[in-house]
């Protein structure tokens, strides 16, 4: 499906789930032209909502994005789901398969859904989830749910994406506490117990309502952030989880403070581009075996890592600004 910009950007503006489908691929795999296609389509993003869903591994996600998906749809809501799944060491490809628990969608047109692989990323999102986001977002979708890897408390990339974002646990995992803390507890817009119909449900909201007392939220909003029941394999609390998110939308709009979010979370995607930028080009420019050189010479101690940096980012700096001229 070879389609000029212009053709390609307005068929998925028509709602062409091919040419959704291509555009992703192609921010995605940097294929040529990524780059104008991301600039050309973000005139018009920033009217879907973007919902992150994130929580460590066995805490039913990709059920409850399923339920919640379902719901949405009942209000003649479009939805767009992410879900970022583990990289195969051998393929580099997505190994999960969301997508796959998620079949009773695929006859629906109102509801696309692509799994991502994390290729390497260490805080539950794809580098290019995004980008897929903005693409969902410019092709009209009403809301955007990424659903992230599940690799505990290193999931926090996720507030720099989402408007909402839910934290999800489950009782029995061992230490609720450490499951917890360190990071998620203060990302959590929301919290959902899933599983709580099991022994311990309880407990672990007693110690949510114990560490929020704690911990400071990272966002200055002042909102505390509720706590849902859920048993998402037989879609309960569905409708308590998609209140409590219009809740805090709906507190977002007072005092502005959903565009303040909205600049916080691009001060942080800002850098995160940025370093993206800079090192690839560090990396283009090291390409001619350098790279192999200098690390045979760090390891033989023939010189130090430190300088080294600093020589190499002076020189890009410098032909840099020999290109500029």
């Amino acid at each position: 499906m070879n389609l000029p910009l212009p053709s390609l950007i307005n068929r998925l503006r028509a709602g062409d789930a091919r040419a959704l489908a291509r555009a992703i691929s192609t921010v995605e795999n940097r294929l040529p032209g990524w780059s104008d296609l991301l600039k050309a389509l973000f005139p018009y993003t920033g009217k879907a909502r973007v919902i992150g869903m994130t929580g460590p591994p066995g805490a039913g996600k990709s059920t409850l994005v399923d339920q919640l998906a379902k719901h949405y749809r009942k209000q003649n809501q479009t939805v767009g789901i992410i879900a970022v799944d583990p990289t195969s060491p051998y393929t580099g490809g997505a190994i999960l398969g969301d997508r796959i628990r998620m079949q009773d969608h695929y006859s629906d047109p109102g509801i696309y859904i692509r799994s991502m692989a994390t290729r390497g990323s260490l805080g539950g999102l794809s580098r290019a989830t995004a980008d897929a986001a903005t693409v969902l977002d410019a092709s009209g979708r009403d809301l955007v749910m990424i659903e992230t890897v599940g690799v505990g408390q290193d999931e926090v990339d996720i507030v720099r994406l989402a408007d909402v974002t839910v934290v999800i646990l489950v009782p029995g995992m061992g230490d609720d506490v450490q499951t917890i803390k360190a990071g998620i507890m203060e990302i959590a817009d929301i919290f959902v117990i899933n599983k709580s119909e099991r022994e311990g449900a309880e407990r672990v909201e007693r110690e949510i309502r114990a560490l929020q007392s704690l911990a400071a939220r990272k966002s200055d909003d002042h909102w505390t952030p509720p706590i849902v029941k859920t048993v998402a394999s037989q879609g309960v609390g569905t409708e308590e989880l998609a209140e409590a998110i219009a809740a805090y939308e709906t507190y977002l709009k007072k005092d502005n403070l959903a565009f303040r979010k909205t600049v916080e979370n691009w001060q942080e995607r800002l850098v995160e581009m940025l370093r993206d930028a800079m090192l690839e080009n560090a990396r283009a420019k090291l390409g001619d075996g350098s790279l192999e050189r200098y690390a045979a010479e760090i390891a033989e101690h023939k010189r130090d890592p430190y300088s080294l940096v600093e020589e190499i980012v002076r020189g890009a700096e410098h032909v840099d600004s020999m290109e500029d001229l």
